[in-house]
């Protein structure tokens, strides 16, 4: 019993030192307050080796016409800031395109996925003031192809302009929430940011397109900003906060209404017609000779033949039969003269009653002054 009792009191002592030092490296792997672990590290120069590529790598990139100018105006402004990474830059306006190789001198291994992220920005319209933060370690960017999603071109513009809105109203507000800069062109979305911006940017752009407006998403973004604002609520789901969208768009197919049966309707089937055969036996055509057969479908045929020429000819005598004339009855030869009658006696009353009055017989001696007798 002894030894039972020590080797129990041993294995309890290894637990708890084990035990010990799990609490131990927990502790060690705790990280401190005010220091964010996914930041990542700045690399300079003093940092690495003498040489850290062996080979030579190279990206290129096409870019449309219309932006020629443009990168011809710029590209000293692009040498230089590839330059100080150990990256060349060469453009070939021959082809349209835009190359981008590593030297010995570059340092970076990164900075060549950096500038094959710079051309590409710069071939799809983006400014050089916003593409060249992409050569930071805080930002990346992200180009969204929106070209398959609709196929009706009218129904793909009406979408696209959602996202700018009036007055680039939209696209605003998405940048301020994103904290990304989001250019739409042609049928490419084109985001510059950090990693949450561009991701939150891929589902508004694609929700768009799918017929979901923006604004929703934004509402969700703005309330969501309110939301780690308050300590309280970290640890708690925020689903009760959110706003939920329900679709209110009726399905425009017609429901197919199906017919009630009727319950005075005959159980069975109507009988079946008879056949070309049966009504031919019927009449005894079946049994007649091939030569008769052929006699009845000519005479039949004739018949039918004099039955439109007749239709015709009546059509065309209907044009050169003369129009039935009218018959005058009595009575309007009565009610007209009756009509005269009246006329005439209405005239001859009129007549009478205005007779010209006798107008007064006038001498000249009445327009002459009289001199007055003295």
């Amino acid at each position: 019993m002894g030894k039972k009792d020590k080797t129990e009191i041993t294995e309890e002592q290894n637990k708890e030192k084990k035990q010990y030092k799990k609490k131990k490296e927990r502790e060690e792997l705790e990280i401190p307050k005010g220091i964010d672990p996914w930041k990542p590290l700045e690399l300079k120069r003093d940092d690495v080796g003498k040489r850290v590529l062996y080979d030579e790598s190279s990206f290129a990139t096409l870019f449309p016409k219309y932006r020629e100018k443009y990168l011809q105006e710029i590209w000293k402004l692009v040498e230089n800031v590839l330059h100080e990474h150990g990256i060349e830059c060469k453009l070939d306006l021959i082809e349209g395109s835009m190359t981008v190789t590593t030297t010995k001198k570059c340092w970076d291994p990164v900075a060549i996925l950096k500038a094959r992220d710079l051309i590409k920005l710069l071939s799809r319209s983006v400014p050089f003031e916003h593409a060249q933060k992409v050569l930071n370690d805080d930002y990346n960017c992200d180009i969204i192809k929106i070209g398959g999603f609709v196929r009706n071109k009218e129904r793909f513009v009406k979408r696209r302009q959602r996202l700018v809105g009036p007055d680039g109203s939209t696209l605003k507000a998405i940048e301020l929430l994103t904290k990304c800069y989001v250019l739409v062109q042609g049928n490419t979305v084109s985001a510059i940011g950090p990693w949450n911006g561009l991701v939150q940017v891929r589902k508004i752009v694609e929700d768009c397109l799918k017929n979901i407006h923006p604004i929703y998403n934004i509402k969700e973004l703005m309330i969501r900003r309110e939301l780690e604002k308050d300590e309280t609520l970290k640890n708690e789901s925020w689903e009760k906060y959110l706003p939920q969208f329900k679709k209110t768009n009726q399905n425009k197919k017609k429901k197919v209404q199906r017919k009630k049966k009727d319950r005075d309707a005959a159980p069975f089937a109507p009988p079946q017609l008879p056949r070309k055969e049966d009504l031919a036996m019927e009449s005894g055509e079946y049994f007649a000779s091939e030569e008769k057969k052929r006699r009845k479908i000519q005479a039949d045929r004739e018949a039918k033949h004099a039955e439109s020429e007749q239709k015709r000819k009546d059509e065309r005598q209907k044009s050169q039969i003369a129009p039935a004339e009218k018959d005058r009855s009595t009575t309007t030869t009565t009610t007209s003269t009756s009509n005269i009658q009246d006329t005439l006696s209405n005239i001859k009353n009129n007549l009478k009653n205005n007779k010209r009055k006798e107008a007064p017989t006038n001498n000249a001696d009445d327009f002459i002054l009289k001199k007055n007798k003295k």
